[in-house]
């Protein structure tokens, strides 16, 4: 009797876990009603979300639509304020043989102007008379007048096409140009100046006195000693032709505060529609895409633009061509900013996309991440490993991460003069750079590999 209860009881063990059981139990019934008990947190209101899309689309739309203006505004206020910069646009202008023919052109219209070849030959026509030379003669000089002035036009020309394909007139018209930045500044400010002038009618022009000087040393050294005698010529070169360059006068101190701060606010605008998006990623990548967008736009209107100022002056000016290659080199700066800030934009969007949570970009990164690790065990598997270095890199590997990428936006934000080439070569080094990271990183042996 006493041996078939000992049967039916249960080993001390199993009761002891049945009361642990129990307890748990009763802990969990315990928590379960506290949590039930306690209010739930209240989840993102969708408004909430709907407000922050909301102000996110508008801040990174404003900011896409001032890029255009600010890339406008800060190419004229470089321009205008920076003698190197200027010097560097319009210099390159002494090389294009279509202005050099439009300057030998100015020139020799200019001293044409002041050799008068009829007053010449009514000298020689009155000396032959008072010598009783025969009056057939001196009828045939007069004759001579047509044959005689075309030929001396065609010897300052001749002289005129030398003088603009030397390398003295490279120099004079850099030096030129450097003097007129400054005359430039005088003019913006309201204050004309020797060397350049804005006319009423917007016309930016150059001096052209001291390049004269020389092409009449250069015709007096070829024979014409009569160019000699001529007086100082103050003939000038149109640079520009453009009503707006008068409204830029007007407007100095506006344009150079415009051009200093608008592309600040271009990129807070950005930096704040990304800040206040739900999704901060996806806001950079459309961020990049309508910075990039935005700088087609206004490559297409500055094509649009070229064509009206060309269309304007056409039947105005002698040398349409001359005209356009000045508008082409003006620009030129103009030209590489957009393209570079449109690039910038391409780059931030495809650098966002690739840290995002779409399906393909961490797949991307899982196939790099575990081909980065097989090279590594194929490394180690032949006695080359990183060490501790490796094991440390890989616990701060976020932090390394974040360095080579606030190093590159140090080294574009820093540069003078970025470049397309310069944007895809810092983007391109922050890539391997990366790589490099995810190569040498090594997980401890408590760590598990990534």
């Amino acid at each position: 009797m006493n041996e078939s209860a000992a049967e039916g009881a249960d080993p001390p063990d199993v009761t002891a876990r049945l009361a642990a059981l129990e307890r748990e139990n009763a802990e969990l019934r315990r928590r379960l009603d506290v949590a039930a008990a306690e209010p739930a947190p209240s989840a993102p209101a969708p408004e909430h979300h709907r407000a922050r899309s909301a102000t996110a689309v508008v801040l990174i739309l404003l900011g896409a639509l001032l890029a255009p203006v600010g890339v406008v505004a800060a190419w004229a206020e470089r321009t205008l304020t920076d003698t190197d910069r200027y010097v560097a646009t319009v210099a390159p202008l002494a090389q294009d043989p279509v202005v050099q023919q439009a300057v030998a052109g100015r020139m020799t219209s200019a001293v044409m102007q002041r050799i008068d070849v009829g007053a010449l030959l009514k000298d020689v026509q009155d000396g032959l008379k008072e010598r009783d030379i025969a009056p057939r003669a001196a009828q045939a000089i007069t004759a001579l007048e047509g044959p005689l002035t075309s030929g001396v036009e065609s010897f300052v020309r001749n002289a005129s096409d030398r003088v603009v394909e030397s390398d003295q007139f490279e120099n004079a018209w850099d030096q030129a140009n450097r003097v007129a930045h400054e005359q430039l500044v005088d003019v913006m400010q309201g204050n004309e100046g020797d060397v350049v002038q804005v006319g009423q009618n917007g016309q930016l022009t150059i001096q052209l006195s001291g390049l004269i000087d020389v092409l009449k040393q250069r015709l007096v050294d070829r024979g014409l000693t009569l160019a000699g005698n001529l007086p100082t010529i103050n003939a000038s070169f149109t640079i520009m032709e453009s009503s707006q360059l008068t409204e830029i006068r007007n407007r100095y101190a506006q344009v150079v505060a415009l051009g200093t701060w608008l592309p600040w606010i271009v990129l807070v605008l950005l930096g704040a529609g990304v800040a206040a998006a739900t999704h901060h990623l996806r806001a950079l990548v459309v961020a990049g895409l309508a910075l990039a967008a935005a700088m087609v736009v206004l490559g297409i209107g500055l094509a649009v633009g070229r064509g009206l100022y060309l269309d304007a002056l056409s039947g105005k000016v002698m040398r349409l061509d001359a005209a356009q290659a000045v508008f082409d080199q003006l620009v030129s700066f103009l030209r590489v900013t957009l393209r570079t800030v449109g690039v910038l934009g391409l780059v931030v969007a495809l650098a966002a996309y690739l840290g995002g949570s779409s399906a393909s970009a961490r797949g991307l990164r899982s196939g790099i991440s575990k081909g980065m690790s097989r090279t590594r065990r194929w490394a180690e598997g032949r006695g080359v490993s990183t060490g501790a270095t490796g094991v440390w890199l890989a616990r701060y590997r976020g932090v390394a991460r974040a360095a080579v990428i606030a190093l590159a936006a140090l080294v574009i934000l820093l540069a003078g003069s970025p470049t397309p080439a310069l944007i895809v070569g810092v983007a391109a080094g922050a890539v391997v750079l990366i790589l490099l990271i995810e190569l040498v990183a090594r997980p401890g042996a408590a760590e598990p590999p990534p």
